[in-house]
């Protein structure tokens, strides 16, 4: 595993006192990544605090292909959120799924092309996310660990098809916490078309689909624990698209 430090100064009460007063800050996420906005936003859901000082601990789940370039990507994110109070470690092997290693992080981040995924593997992750950490599947994530139905259940939601297409996306609720301040853009990305999805899911975006919409963006909880998904992130022309959000 690698290991990206980033602002180990900031305590986890301050950094969770941030977040809670997200409509009183100063914008501080000008130029980012939407992906990586939503990421950010995402924690407002993770049940993770405690008095333990330091950094939010972020097991980044990869893998080594070159197809969805986690590898390339992880640097980036790192950096985009280097004063953010994240520290991000990254691995490409599910092996890393054990709990004696998740036991050290509060957030999984999952982008990565896994088909299969072992008993002991699923029962760690699963607990993980139950205990009240949080997860977060990003574009490929969906359709990982194929042969795991409760992990399916836990994403929300099964990548299913694609095409590709230049597109903006509908927010159903922008006062939502994680949508507010997030302004609309335009961006190149797969088309991705879900199946499986659950009925405890709230969805934050949908995209246009033959008249319908495609649930897109979502948050779930799951056990104690927080997911959240979004379809985004084929590769870089997503990743770069500049936003300014309010935190």
């Amino acid at each position: 595993m690698t290991k990206y430090s980033l602002n180990p100064t900031i305590s986890r009460n301050e950094y969770f006192f941030k977040i809670a007063i997200w409509d009183s800050i100063t914008t501080v996420m000008k130029m980012r990544f939407h992906v990586l906005a939503m990421l950010l936003a995402v924690t407002l859901f993770t049940a993770c605090a405690s008095d333990r000082q330091g950094p939010l601990q972020v097991l980044f789940l990869g893998h080594p292909s070159t197809h969805h370039h986690s590898g390339q990507y992880m640097p980036l994110l790192a950096s985009a959120l280097a004063t953010e109070g994240i520290q991000f470690t990254y691995a490409d092997d599910p092996a890393v799924l054990n709990d004696s290693t998740l036991e050290q992080f509060d957030v999984l981040m999952l982008y990565a092309n896994h088909d299969s995924i072992t008993p002991s593997q699923e029962s760690a992750l699963l607990g993980f996310v139950r205990s009240g950490k949080g997860f977060v599947p990003v574009h490929c994530a969906s359709y990982c660990f194929r042969n795991s139905e409760e992990f399916v259940k836990m994403v929300g939601g099964q990548f299913k098809s694609h095409d590709t297409a230049t597109f903006n996306v509908i927010t159903p609720d922008t006062t939502h916490p994680v949508m507010k301040g997030l302004q609309p853009f335009t961006t190149w990305d797969e088309t991705y078309v879900h199946d499986h999805l659950s009925d405890d899911r709230t969805v934050l975006q949908e995209r246009p689909e033959n008249g319908c919409r495609e649930p897109w963006t979502w948050v779930k909880q799951y056990g104690d624990g927080r997911v959240f998904y979004t379809a985004y992130g084929h590769d870089e022309r997503t990743g770069a698209i500049p936003v300014s959000s309010s935190c």
